[in-house]
């Protein structure tokens, strides 16, 4: 990695919207999205942009 970017991550995918998402926040730090099979009702993720 090149220390900024995202990685080739399911998230990473998401972030760039090479897979599709209910996005429901973002800035340029963080992304906030619904999770696709939740546990309770209401289940947000929220990734960082920059890879960890």
């Amino acid at each position: 990695m090149d220390g900024g970017s995202t990685s080739d991550t399911l998230f990473g995918k998401i972030i760039r919207r090479e897979i599709a998402a209910d996005i429901v926040y973002e800035n340029n730090e963080v992304v906030g999205f619904r999770d696709r099979h939740p546990q309770a009702p209401e289940h947000l993720l929220f990734v960082p942009r920059k890879a960890i």
